[in-house]
């Protein structure tokens, strides 16, 4: 992880746990590349779409006290509803077939205004789009169902989806760093020990906040809608929560059961992979029942896993959008004992371009990679997508000049021609064989 951060730019905090013990725990970059303030293990992040969780359990806690049913209509708490027969399990399970709400808000919406959860219903009532399904028979990841979800939960707690959620989950599990919140540019305050999270510019080769760039100017306007994301958390604070779903603190096993069931299959092209109630599931890997979720914001890319059967748990929270689901992999290799390649800066040294012509061709694996000689170069070539240069650090292998910590190693015989060539992923290593 040292390695990840020093050359590859991870920004953010870890946590890794086994058997109920944290094995790792680290922070590492800043929490403000402004001010250089440093992340500690308490710093506090905007954990997107890992909210969805949360949300799905204060549904849960209100079924249990009979105060709603996940086979009641919605037209039952908000009679003027545009749309029929969406039950509270359609929008838990993101099978509503509902508009994305986002796409509306884009081009209807006063950009100089806040939104919250009920001007989402009164675009639903303006627009009346066409559902993209009928409700049921699809599925479709839905922002504008979990915030339905959390305009039910006030409507029939009589309370804010704050004070809600603070009273029957946050504080009864411990999590005395978590919290609903709007951010910085709806409210004017910035929490103690927060995480800001920050976009890299190209023109100006450096982190800046999304608030700066127009092409984000939906962090603002979007800024009062809670249920799909908004809750803020640590990763020690998710591993209490990551504990809790272990036990029934908060709700009953039938009930807790059910929100990590296989309940509907994501994709037809894809029978490995689930939505129970807020999360993703895996019924079945090489580790065993995988319960997981992602978020992403502007500035932000979380990440949950956990391998329940074997009692693994990975926390990826990071403020510079790193893509979790490479460190993940390459955590999950180490957790599994296999071998990894450690990060290491790489660098580029000069070398005859009539090497190049070697290993130029089609490569093939788990996937297929096609290499390319352009001006002397060496490219990585995938058709619809820019070509990536590959950097010599030696005769016989190159690394992504992307950024990526990923690099191609070439095996050649006396004559010089490739026997074998592996793609280094993250440190994961997967032989290449040469078809073309």
């Amino acid at each position: 992880m040292t390695g990840q951060h020093d050359y590859f730019k991870f920004n953010g905090n870890i946590l890794v746990a086994k058997g109920g013990n944290i094995i790792y725990q680290q922070d590492l970059g800043y929490a403000d590349f402004n001010s250089k303030r440093l992340l500690n293990d308490s710093s506090v992040f905007e954990l997107a779409s890992l909210s969805k969780q949360f949300t799905a359990m204060g549904i849960m806690i209100l079924k249990e006290k009979k105060l709603l049913s996940y086979d009641d209509n919605v037209k039952k708490f908000f009679p003027d509803f545009p749309y029929d027969n969406i039950t509270i399990r359609n929008l838990l399970t993101h099978t509503s077939g509902l508009p994305g709400y986002e796409e509306q808000f884009e081009k209807k919406w006063d950009r100089k205004k806040i939104a919250f959860n009920k001007d989402i219903l009164d675009m639903l009532k303006q627009e009346k789009d066409t559902l993209f399904f009928k409700p049921g028979t699809s599925w479709r990841y839905s922002n504008t169902g979990f915030a339905v979800l959390a305009f039910i939960i006030e409507k029939v707690s009589g309370k804010s989806y704050n004070d809600f959620m603070a009273k029957n989950i946050f504080h009864p599990l411990g999590m005395t760093h978590t919290f609903i919140y709007n951010t910085r540019r709806s409210t004017g305050k910035i929490p103690a020990n927060y995480a800001l999270g920050f976009v890299y510019s190209d023109s100006l080769k450096r982190y800046i906040l999304p608030d700066s760039l127009q092409k984000f100017d939906f962090v603002y306007y979007l800024d009062g809608i809670v249920g799909d994301g908004c809750v803020n958390s640590t990763t020690g604070d998710l591993y209490k929560w990551d504990r809790a779903l272990y036990t029934t603190k908060l709700v009953s096993k039938p009930t807790l059961d059910e929100m990590l069931s296989p309940l509907v299959q994501m994709s037809p092209r894809d029978s490995t992979s689930f939505y129970g109630f807020g999360v993703d599931v895996q019924p079945k890997s090489p580790r065993g029942k995988v319960i997981s979720h992602t978020g992403g914001w502007p500035g932000y890319a979380t990440l949950l896993v956990r391998r329940v059967d074997i009692d693994e748990t990975i926390i990826v929270l990071s403020n510079n959008e790193t893509s979790n689901g490479f460190i993940r992999a390459g955590i999950e290799s180490i957790l599994a004992g296999e071998d990894l390649v450690m990060p290491y800066e790489h660098k580029e040294i000069k070398i005859d371009p009539a090497l190049i012509d070697r290993y130029v061709g089609k490569y093939s694996a788990f996937l297929t990679l096609v290499f390319i000689k352009k001006d002397g170069k060496l490219y990585r070539h995938r058709d619809k997508t820019a070509d990536i240069e590959l950097k010599p650090e030696s005769e016989t292998k190159f690394f992504y000049a992307d950024g990526t910590d990923r690099q191609i190693e070439f095996e050649v015989d006396n004559t010089g021609k490739v026997t074998k060539a592996w793609f280094i992923n993250n440190g994961q290593k997967g032989e290449l064989k040469k078809i073309e």
